[in-house]
């Protein structure tokens, strides 16, 4: 039977079930026994016997049924609820399946998606991959975003109501956002506060994104139905934001690992009131979660002095709460998910054993995710496959100006300071060949990227916000080697010096995405790291650099599908050239 992980997920028959179990007529199918638990409401550790059947608790107190199938004695372990992570990017190297598994096995039973990627699919398609996940152990959630973070070309899927429309209404949708194209709102855009009107009319909150936004413009966007923001990068932007309502997510992630400092502010400013803050690790990078999800980020409150209790609500009953779906997530009590963590000690909280809708995804600190959903998922997750091929000329490199990078993410406008017409450029400049090709040839935009690495011979990612080709490296021939690699795999991250491969990561479904387990991608994206490092590469994380080279949210400039665009004034500078 299909799961359905909505606003009502059982059916009447379940339900009538359910009942049987208490009045004793059914046996549950899981009790764990003198459990210590976190109760939310009294927010206090209790004692008590927690009967499950099938993937639902069905009972929290002291008494013990006359059979049960299976009894899980709890003598000594504390038990909390599976924890949310309320703002994940699925496809960063890594896909949705793979990361719900890897997730739940450390305690992190629910996820909140970004729709990005599957925005830009047709919408059978999107929703077909969306409701096999839904079938998965870990209840897997996503918000609709309302535009596309790039100037598409003029073949790519429409960003309209239509399909805007689609997405809010689908049940598994239950936030609009991330809001990056606000400024539109005050330019008139009435179509995005259509949009915006629509979602909160379905009962969704609204997500903004809004780094470094002062106060005026915090009220400005709470006053066109913004309820939450994640992009507080200092503990007085977090409290402006609690200030003026908003439910503020504090960030741990591989590009802002802002969480334990903003924490420990808030401590120091003697915060009484967590009920509106969340936590998140912001679709980290793949190495980042060596230490796990959002069970670090509670070690990390543990260590910044929240208490324990505080520490584990904001971590699962409060990202709840904020989404509507605290009468399915986030406590232990009856008529909730079977989503239970079970730990050694309060401040451990990577679990020995977790339930994720009532089914053991680690037992005995082994994991256990069953797979038979995994592969049902990823069979529909659409196999790469690159056919254009390059010619001498798409390596003509004129442009006078090039994009500068100031952080891994920002870049600007400055003007070429090597002939770029040689085959290799000074391996003492700081500037490389910058290519964005279009995945079917249509076009390519050719131009510099400055401070990207002093050492990279070629390097080629079909990993990026548009879904194209982007070529990086001093030397054209190796970035033709890596072309030719990557093309090899149907897409992928390609590392070329002297000819030879350096580090390459496979992407293998829809040329974004791995098919590995996330603990043999973290081994992959752990060595391109190290050896882009080692090449002179000087910020925070290269795999974000790829992915928001075209992402028309960021300043100043970017290359996108229509050409160099100047994001403040919205304006194409230089168009992409047609091949």
């Amino acid at each position: 039977m299909k799961k359905n992980c909505g606003r009502s997920p059982w059916t009447k028959t379940e339900v009538r079930g359910h009942q049987a179990v208490i009045s004793g007529q059914l046996a549950p199918t899981l009790v764990l026994e003198n459990a210590t638990y976190l109760n939310h409401g009294l927010k206090a550790w209790r004692t008590a016997n927690i009967w499950v059947s099938g993937d639902r608790i069905i009972y929290v107190g002291p008494d013990m049924p006359e059979q049960a199938d299976e009894v899980y004695d709890a003598t000594g372990k504390f038990i909390v609820p599976g924890y949310i992570e309320p703002h994940a990017h699925p496809f960063q190297l890594y896909n949705p399946a793979t990361l719900a598994k890897f997730a739940a096995e450390r305690g992190t039973t629910t996820l909140v998606n970004d729709n990005m990627l599957l925005l830009l699919e047709p919408v059978e398609q999107a929703f077909a991959q969306v409701e096999a996940l839904a079938d998965l152990p870990t209840s897997m959630y996503w918000w609709a975003r309302l535009d596309a973070q790039t100037e598409l070309d003029a073949d790519s899927i429409s960003i309209d109501n239509k399909r805007i429309q689609a997405w809010l209404k689908h049940p598994q949708v239950i936030q609009a956002g991330e809001l990056t194209g606000w400024p539109r709102l005050s330019q008139g855009d009435d179509e995005l506060l259509q949009w915006m009107q629509d979602a909160m009319k379905l009962g969704k909150p609204i997500e903004g994104h809004f780094p470094g936004a002062s106060a005026k413009t915090l009220t400005k966007m709470a006053l066109y139905g913004v309820t939450s923001d994640h992009e507080a990068m200092t503990v007085e932007e977090a409290l402006t934001r609690l200030e003026l309502g908003y439910t503020t997510t504090i960030r741990y992630s591989s590009i802002r690992p802002d969480l334990p400092d903003i924490f420990a502010g808030l401590v120091e400013a003697g915060l009484q009131n967590y009920e509106k803050v969340l936590v998140t690790t912001d679709g980290s990078t793949p190495s980042f979660y060596k230490s796990g999800l959002m069970d670090e980020t509670i070690r990390l409150m543990l260590a910044a002095g929240i208490p324990a209790e505080e520490a584990y609500r904001i971590a699962s009953y409060n990202s709840a709460r904020h989404f509507n779906l605290d009468h399915l997530l986030g406590s232990i009590a009856p008529g909730r998910i079977a989503h239970l963590n079970i730990l050694e000690a309060i401040d451990q909280p990577t679990p020995v054993d977790v339930l994720a809708r009532g089914t053991w995804v680690r037992r005995d600190d082994i994991p256990c995710y069953p797979v038979e959903a995994l592969d049902q998922a990823m069979d529909l997750m659409q196999k790469s496959e690159v056919s254009v091929s390059l010619t001498d000329q798409d390596f003509s490199f004129s442009m006078p100006v090039g994009l500068e990078m100031v952080n891994s993410v920002i870049m600007k406008l400055y003007q070429v300071e090597h002939d770029t017409s040689v085959p290799v450029l000074p391996a003492d400049c700081n500037e490389s060949f910058l290519m964005l090709l279009d995945r079917q040839g249509k076009w390519r935009l050719n131009t510099v990227l400055k401070n990207f690495a002093t050492n990279v011979g070629g390097m080629v990612s079909s990993y990026s916000i548009s879904g194209d080709i982007l070529m990086i490296g001093k030397s054209k021939q190796d970035m033709q080697v890596a072309f030719e690699r990557m093309k090899a795999f149907g897409g992928g991250i390609v590392l070329v010096e002297d000819g030879e491969v350096i580090a390459e990561i496979p992407l293998t479904l829809m040329g974004q995405t791995s098919d590995l387990p996330l603990e043999d991608l973290i081994v992959q994206e752990t060595a391109l790291r190290e050896a882009l490092f080692a090449r002179g590469y000087q910020f925070e994380d290269p795999i974000y650099t790829l992915l928001f080279l075209a992402s028309t949210h960021l300043p100043y400039v970017r290359i996108t599908p229509q050409g160099i665009y100047e994001v403040l004034r919205k304006k194409v500078l230089f168009p992409a050239i047609l091949r």
